[in-house]
């Protein structure tokens, strides 16, 4: 992919950030619902509870995740970072892929049973599982966005092999120089 020019870039830094922070935001609204839903004695207030995290899981939650990805993805592979450069791009890569799918075949599932259940009258089996869900995801989110601040674990060996092949010296025809002495 070509470089990304500089309104571009912030551009989709801008989209991402901002995504990214939605993302863990309603992560944490989930939380705090299925957290009342648990606690509470009151049927209504568990009612409303599972409702308001159903309207979440299906109108806000993959579009936020999906965007972050996408965004993140541009951001990648458009500037110097690169997806398989630095250990801390690789890692969130791959964290967020995992949160996403336990997003769409666990935590959406159960909100769908429990939401349905308290529509019907009966009781959820196991709220803890609602529980359990955004408070994992809570946590990669927190340390996904302090890996993004302090950028550690240095390169790849991909990177270490690019930096090496950017830096090597070259001769006039293109081959790289070699030392005689």
């Amino acid at each position: 992919m070509k470089p990304l020019k500089r309104p571009a870039r912030r551009a989709i830094l801008v989209v991402h950030v901002a995504a990214s922070a939605g993302w863990l935001g309603l992560t944490l609204g989930l939380l705090a619902l299925a957290l009342t839903a648990w606690t509470t004695g009151s049927a209504p207030a568990v009612e409303a509870s599972y409702r308001s995290m159903k309207v979440f899981t299906d109108w806000l939650l993959l579009p936020l995740a999906f965007l972050t990805l996408l965004s993140g993805l541009v951001l990648s592979l458009g500037t110097k970072w690169g997806l398989a450069r630095h250990w801390w791009i690789a890692i969130k890569f791959w964290l967020t892929l995992a949160t996403i799918t336990a997003s769409v075949f666990a935590l959406r599932p159960g909100v769908n049973d429990a939401a349905d259940s308290v529509a019907s009258g009966t009781v959820v089996v196991d709220p803890r599982d609602l529980v359990m869900g955004p408070a994992v995801s809570l946590t990669a989110y927190l340390f996904m966005t302090v890996v993004s601040v302090l950028k550690p674990w240095g390169l790849t060996r991909r990177g270490r092999r690019l930096r090496v092949a950017v830096s090597a010296p070259k001769s006039v025809d293109g081959r790289s120089a070699r030392q005689t002495a």
